[in-house]
């Protein structure tokens, strides 16, 4: 496909390098390392949204994939594939489906393709916040209490954003913008259900992906609602707007994982990530070393487990596997064209590098004592002792449905 010669191309070199130096001195403490040759990805080739235009990536397995949300065809009869399991899988998504196909006329897929439209409007008046730190606290507090089990606050960069979202009518490129005042993202975790996870790969495991999205939907509704009606901007996302993995670290929520992932202290990569651009005045987390991307050197279990091959073992680089690969970005990156293959053909998401890393902790004494062993200098240890467990069991979606059976009133 070739793009429109007036399409919106994002940041220019100039404005790349000038971010480069602002954030010279916060991208060092976090290990990030960005080129003056980068520039912003453009939505239209995340491997998702490729799916509908490039027919280097259609096939029957992709149409099958999408169709099963709908179910449009005929489940499997294998456990964890069958008609129960990708019903459940469906349903859990529902609240986000109703959010993100509300704009399909105006080829705006809400939190994926475009930020969530707003519902409140911008109060006329605005409350005066004259202490940003308490306001920032006040902010945590209320995300958690909509139901946000991670918070933390970053500035605007822009580096992140897309230099193009996709209009999702035609899937050709359409202008990324944001209100020009914003000053700082939001940025929320939130963790996905263990058991469910433990079942990955199936259809059943896609419910705790599925039961994230369709509660940050509320949650970030929610909260940007609240702070529209104080007076101030705030747009809700989820995927859509910006790469969400880089404004989460930025945040202080965890760190850059071998699997692509972030990985929190709390929860591990079990985790999904909503986000709010707004010019609130808060102020921003100043995020500490964990000492997580430093085990992940010395690890490879999730590349070694990863059915297509599709994580790497080789250090990380700046250099981009394909077109879906955020380039000039020194950093872990997997082939996303062989991951979404077997995606598609198990007509649902895998994430067995989410189930096997050992970062995947339930909060038991044990997971306490050896994160503690993994994020110190006696990581190796802690390697040793993963080795010698092997990979955690997959829970049977026949037992996971036979514990919900169980299960008093």
């Amino acid at each position: 496909m070739s793009w429109p010669s007036n399409s919106p191309r994002g940041l220019s070199a100039e404005q790349i390098a000038e971010l480069n130096r602002k954030f010279e001195s916060s991208d060092a403490a976090l290990g990030i390392e960005v080129s003056d040759d980068f520039t912003q990805f453009d939505q239209l080739n995340d491997m998702f949204t490729r799916a509908f235009w490039d027919d280097t990536v259609k096939s029957k397995h992709t149409d099958g994939f999408f169709d099963s949300y709908r179910m449009e065809f005929a489940p499997r009869r294998g456990a964890g594939f069958n008609q129960k399991d990708f019903a459940l899988r469906n349903a859990a998504w529902a609240v986000s489906d109703i959010i993100s196909n509300r704009g399909n006329a105006t080829g705006e897929r809400e939190g994926f393709q475009s930020p969530i439209a707003n519902d409140t409007p911008v109060a006329p008046m605005q409350v005066d916040v004259e202490d940003p730190q308490r306001e920032t606290a006040e902010i945590k507090r209320l995300a958690k209490m909509f139901g946000a089990d991670l918070v933390g606050i970053t500035e605007i960069d822009e580096r992140w954003h897309y230099a193009n979202r996709a209009d999702t009518r035609d899937f050709t490129p359409a202008s990324n913008e944001l209100p020009e005042d914003i000053t700082h993202v939001i940025v929320m975790g939130h963790s996905m259900d263990p058991d469910l996870v433990d079942t990955y790969p199936s259809a059943l495991a896609g419910a705790s992906t599925g039961l994230e999205y369709s509660h940050e939907a509320a949650i970030v509704v929610q909260l940007a609602s609240y702070i529209r009606n104080l007076g101030y901007e705030a747009t809700a996302s989820m995927n859509d707007t910006a790469l969400v993995i880089p404004y989460a670290i930025k945040a202080g929520l965890g760190e850059y994982g071998r699997n692509q992932m972030v990985l929190t202290p709390e929860y591990g990569p079990r985790v999904r990530f909503s986000k709010i651009f707004t010019n609130l005045p808060l102020v921003a987390d100043t995020p500490k070393p964990l000492g997580i991307r430093q085990y992940c050197d010395i690890c490879t279990k999730c590349a070694s487990a990863c059915p297509p091959k599709a994580l790497p073992f080789d250090e990380p680089t700046d250099k981009a596997e394909n077109q879906s690969t955020l380039g000039h970005v020194k950093k872990w990156s997997a082939d996303c064209e062989k991951c979404f293959g077997y995606w598609a053909k198990l007509k649902t998401d895998c994430a067995i590098c989410m189930r096997v890393c050992p970062f995947n902790n339930r909060g038991t004494l044990k997971d306490r004592i050896w994160r503690r062993l993994a994020t110190s200098q006696f990581r190796r240890y802690a390697l040793w002792w993963s080795e010698k467990q092997g990979l955690p069991t997959r829970l049977k979606p026949n037992d996971w449905w036979a514990n919900i059976g169980d299960k008093p009133d």
